[in-house]
């Protein structure tokens, strides 16, 4: 999938060790396994969104997005932290969010840490609207960070809400933003 600076491509194990290689040091083979884990057993299903992020300068991967095929469609990205603050994955988002439209998912879910303003504003730049927060003990750092939700409905239904986190957790709020 082209988006205006670069592409989108299925994600293998050599991206995701290129893309990965600056956040952690892990080897082709911890990659390999990590990849095959949460990414190839995808590629299997009728249906599934996970990509490398690559410009159109060079084709080499700098991140990733992805939408779950789960129940609560978890949209979530990564990027390179020295490609931050270009709007690459604001660019990238928005394909994949119209793809996924065009496919027919009913919606998409997305969560960030309240701390991470940032990510809140991608989700906010493909239209997705705040739904609720809510605090959960982050693993693997085992800290309290508060969440908020974000979503976005395709199908018409503006009123649903996907609220399985605001039942798995005890502390839930709505927050003026």
């Amino acid at each position: 999938m082209q988006y205006r600076r670069g592409y989108i491509h299925r994600e293998t194990a050599e991206n995701a060790q290129y893309t990965l290689k600056e956040t952690i040091n892990e080897s082709l083979e911890e990659t390999k396994k990590f990849y095959y884990e949460r990414y190839a057993a995808k590629y299997e299903l009728p249906q599934a969104y996970a990509y490398a992020i690559c410009l159109k300068s060079d084709n080499l991967p700098i991140g990733y997005i992805k939408v779950d095929m789960e129940e609560h469609h978890d949209f979530g990205y990564g990027l390179r932290k020295e490609f931050w603050h270009q709007g690459i994955v604001s660019e990238a988002a928005k394909a994949v969010v119209e793809q996924v439209k065009k496919d027919g998912l009913p919606y998409i879910t997305a969560t960030h840490d309240r701390k991470n303003l940032r990510s809140g504003k991608v989700m906010q730049k493909v239209a997705m609207k705040y739904c609720y927060s809510y605090e959960e003990q982050w693993q693997p750092k085992n800290i309290p960070v508060i969440f908020r939700m974000y979503q976005l409905n395709f199908n018409g239904n503006e009123d649903f809400v996907y609220k399985k986190y605001w039942d798995m957790y005890e502390n839930h709020f709505v927050e003026e933003l």
